[in-house]
């Protein structure tokens, strides 16, 4: 089991917000055969973040609770397709149920089951899961009864391996979840009344919300533009992007109609592709922000390790990129801000102090800001440096190239992170941070800003 926290209580923001978390300890299932399921109506927010970080399929898997007559929210059993089904006889027994209601529920929920099916998957085929991984996802356990259904129900479809991943879960539910393979979750709190007293907001989930998040995640997987509710479409598509003497390939996401680009500059050995820019791209297109992922070198160039590490070619790259974006259409107007990880936060502040670049902010995670050398002085860009506790070096090195910044500036240390974040829960830290600093220079209004 992996988690982030055991025994003490987190609060999410909501469900798009524990999605993103809870999508952080799951990147190791990127590039494998995997569905995310998401359990209606509330779980499936949350499993439509996990599915776009992971780039996989998105599907429902319908179970409904079995509700104590006298009060609902209390299960004692749940049931879901195919005729599944599972009654814990000492709730029943605690509560002094009788057979014929439990019956009585049975039929009642059975039939609602069936009635959301429809609703649900209209016209849409249930995503295949022989021998696939499934991965099911709620936005919170407290008994588990559902979710042992649910993990029953794949199994019988045809999962070769099933994960359970919910953002919390009742640490006294765990040693009862024998249906999962694994059980992944950001909390197990001791104390556990109901799932949503974790949420800021858990604001109840429509079947309309639902049809629109599976009809978003099946345009996503196939490339096709996404749409907005109200909104025109938003753009994500892969691209050639020309710049000076070469051509590079790149991912731009654009929400609809968008103020705020953000440019990744990947670290040394790295590309597009790097998962874990990726994972923060994802966060920063949630926060409304549009993002640009490309390669800094040709794939001729990047066996060279000099070009690796040419800071200067790199910020060249970068800033290149910047003008070709002020020539489109679609983010001319848009204000441009910079997201560097280790190498590739150097040449972000090397770009950033260049004279006539219009950059209205900076993020480097685990950067090594020591190799932008005297252009540290002419970055004039709000910069916010992220570092890991645990990487020691790289923080003495963030720490002194803040003497050499004159610009709005902050210093933010992850506890336990290591150079690549790769700690449970850190990932995720460092994508927040970076979406409310961008987001403060990216979106708002300059009196916003200055407040």
């Amino acid at each position: 089991m992996r988690r982030v926290d055991d025994g003490c209580v987190v609060l999410f923001t909501d469900r798009v917000d524990a999605g993103r978390r809870l999508a952080s300890q799951l990147l190791d299932l990127r590039g494998q055969d995997v569905v995310v399921l998401g359990i209606p109506r509330g779980g499936v927010p949350v499993a439509y973040e996990v599915a776009a970080v992971l780039g996989v399929p998105l599907d429902v898997i319908m179970v409904r609770k079995l509700g104590v007559p006298f009060q609902p929210e209390f299960a004692m059993g749940a049931i879901g397709e195919g005729g599944e089904e599972l009654v814990d006889e000492s709730i029943v027994a605690l509560t002094g149920v009788t057979d014929e209601e439990v019956s009585a529920v049975e039929a009642r929920e059975r039939a609602e089951l069936d009635d959301r099916v429809a609703r649900l998957r209209p016209g849409r085929e249930r995503v295949a899961l022989d021998g696939r991984i499934a991965v099911i996802v709620d936005d919170g356990v407290a008994t588990g009864a559902t979710a042992q259904v649910a993990c029953d129900v794949a199994r019988r479809l045809g999962a070769e391996r099933v994960v359970l991943a919910v953002p919390v879960i009742a640490a006294s539910t765990l040693p009862n979840l024998t249906g999962a393979d694994e059980v992944v979750y950001v909390a197990a709190p001791e104390t556990f009344w109901a799932v949503g007293q974790f949420y800021s907001d858990f604001s109840a989930t429509s079947d309309e919300e639902v049809v629109r998040l599976l009809d978003e995640a099946g345009r996503r997987l196939h490339g096709e533009p996404a749409s907005v509710a109200g909104t025109s479409a938003d753009a994500d598509l892969d691209l050639d992007i020309p710049l000076a003497k070469v051509t590079v390939r790149g991912h731009l996401h654009l929400p609809a109609s968008p103020t705020g680009v953000v440019l990744f500059a990947h670290g040394s050995g790295s590309s597009r592709h790097s998962p874990r820019n990726r994972y923060v791209a994802e966060v920063l297109f949630h926060a409304g922000l549009g993002t640009l992922l490309f390669d800094l070198l040709t794939p001729q160039e990047g066996p060279d390790r000099a070009n690796v590490f040419n800071i200067e070619l790199l910020a060249q790259r970068l800033t290149a990129a910047t003008h070709w974006l002020a020539r489109r259409p679609d983010t001319a107007g848009c204000r441009i801000g910079y997201f560097g990880a280790s190498t590739g936060a150097a040449a972000a502040l090397w770009a950033a102090g260049e004279k006539g670049t219009r950059v209205a902010a900076v993020v480097s995670r685990g950067g090594r800001p020591d190799l932008a050398g005297p252009r540290l002085a002419q970055v004039t860009a709000p910069t916010l440096l992220i570092v890991g506790s645990a990487d020691a070096t790289v923080l003495d090195l963030n720490r002194d190239a803040q003497t050499h910044l004159s610009c709005e500036n902050r210093l933010a240390v992850i506890p336990g992170a290591t150079h690549l974040f790769e700690e449970p829960g850190t990932l995720g830290a460092a994508a927040d941070l970076a979406a409310d600093w961008f987001t403060r220079f990216l979106l708002r209004s300059p009196d916003d800003t200055a407040h």
